[in-house]
């Protein structure tokens, strides 16, 4: 089986038998296509690597190319989970990573805005503007539905049900989930849906629910960067991105009383661990309270 090749069934391995998304897929090529660059400067191959080659490879990416611990234990990850692939399919080719301890990740947890800075934040977004009014419409839905931004940007006007106030979503490893809308969310889905977005899209056709001026689907990038607009316009003093959006519904949902299951639910998380960070995000944020407003706190 030759390198090319092996990548190849990989990848599409990925695909249908893990399910993965195609950014998921995506990052695991990338840095299996690191490695591969990295060996043929010695004019190795990835089906000839050694314990020794992916320990030099790591050294390498940590030392010249300064990247973090998280970034080399995702690569490390990528290359454990190609070689588990290929000893399984090939079955004589032993795993050299088998030996190769993941390099330590600190936990870092994620930013999220406050309920006032929730607040700021929409307050700074017109509704009588057709393409202002859309991004609010977006933005609202990433908060009130706790969405991956590559979620919404992939909705179809008919994933969405205003009588009954949910949307059928398909997230990660092509699961569907069912989220219920808020009643914000729903008056301003209900507005673009009745006035921006005919304005937009013309005399054109779509079937995506959020389009560009082009009447096409709205990308993940182009949304970054309009948030980034609209927090310029506030004094919010924070790293915003969309993501932040679905950090700060999780948080605020533990932080009203919400179960970690519904929430784990509503994410769409496969596995609770995952979703358990937020309730650090909760505890970090009531130990503040308390320390601000306790008499001896």
């Amino acid at each position: 089986m030759k390198e090319i090749q092996a990548i190849k069934r990989f990848k599409r391995f990925l695909q249908i038998e893990k399910g993965l998304s195609p950014n998921s897929i995506y990052s695991y090529t990338y840095d299996l296509k690191k490695f591969s660059d990295f060996l043929s400067r010695d004019n190795k191959d990835i089906l000839s690597a050694t314990q020794e080659d992916i320990v030099k490879f790591l050294k390498f990416e940590k030392n010249k190319k300064h990247n973090s611990s998280r970034t080399l234990a995702r690569s490390l990850a990528a290359i454990r989970q190609f070689y588990n692939f290929i000893s399984d399919t090939v079955g004589n080719i032993e795993n050299p990573t088998n030996k190769i301890e993941t390099p330590s990740v600190k936990k870092t947890l994620p930013d999220f805005l406050t309920t006032a800075e929730v607040t700021d934040l929409f307050n700074s977004i017109s509704e009588n503007d057709i393409f202002e009014l859309r991004d609010k419409a977006i933005f609202e839905l990433l908060y009130s539905c706790g969405l991956r931004i590559s979620e919404a940007v992939e909705l179809k006007l008919n994933d969405v049900d205003f009588d009954n106030r949910f949307i059928s979503v398909m997230g990660k490893g092509d699961r569907e989930r069912i989220v219920p809308i808020g009643g914000e969310a729903v008056r301003l889905m209900k507005l673009y849906c009745g006035s921006s977005r005919p304005q937009i899209i013309g005399g054109r056709s779509s079937e995506f629910l959020f389009i560009s001026k082009k009447a096409l689907k709205l990308n993940r990038k182009s949304v970054w960067r309009l948030l980034k607009g609209y927090v310029e316009r506030t004094k919010i003093g924070k790293n915003i991105t969309p993501h932040t959006l679905r950090h700060s519904f999780a948080t605020h949902m533990l932080e009203n009383g919400a179960d970690l299951r519904s929430v784990q639910e509503l994410l769409g998380h496969v596995d609770i661990s995952t979703t358990q960070i937020y309730t650090h995000l909760a505890q970090k944020q009531l130990k503040e309270i308390h320390k601000k407003f306790h008499p001896k706190g």
